[in-house]
């Protein structure tokens, strides 16, 4: 694959969790939260992109959340679940990024708020449509995924380079 043709970055915030007396890290998704994320597993894979890699973080809302998603996808892609992802900021998420391979055209990443709407407002120098507005309107609730496309290699993405190219998230 060349770098001159458009790359993708979705953006997937996990499901609603529950509250349970345990670690943030270890708190797990809620029953609406199941819910929500095979609604948006549905609706990642209406999007028609073909996923070469997740990344995902190691908690157990976002491997919950990935889990059920993934299942409503055509094709399984290779998960790494990655702890740098845990209260990242849109920084080093950018930086992981960074390290992704050229091979790879098509990267979901499963994270947390407040980093992956930092990063989907930061990334997105432009936006198509109506992207841009739903997601301000919106917020970025949780089972929330942005779609950001860009053009280069991995190692040359940053702040500006990409275009919101869709948003979507569940009704309250």
């Amino acid at each position: 694959m060349s770098v001159a043709e458009p790359r993708r970055i979705v953006l997937f915030r996990h499901a609603k969790a529950d509250w349970p007396p345990v670690s943030d890290h270890d708190r797990p998704l809620a029953e609406r939260g199941r819910t929500d994320a095979a609604v948006a597993g549905r609706k990642l894979a209406d999007t028609g992109i073909a996923f070469d890699l997740a990344l995902c973080s190691t908690s157990v809302r976002t491997r919950e959340t990935w889990k059920i998603a993934v299942h409503e996808f055509p094709q399984r892609p290779k998960t790494v679940y990655e702890e740098r992802i845990y209260d990242a900021s849109p920084g080093e998420l950018i930086a992981l990024l960074n390290e992704t391979p050229d091979d790879a055209q098509n990267v979901l990443l499963v994270g947390h708020n407040p980093g992956i709407q930092g990063l989907a407002d930061i990334l997105a120098g432009a936006s198509e449509g109506d992207a841009r507005e739903r997601m301000s309107r919106r917020g970025y609730p949780a089972a929330a995924f942005a779609v950001v496309s860009f053009t280069g290699s991995w190692k040359s993405l940053e702040p500006g380079a990409g275009t919101l190219a869709d948003y979507w998230a569940p009704t309250e």
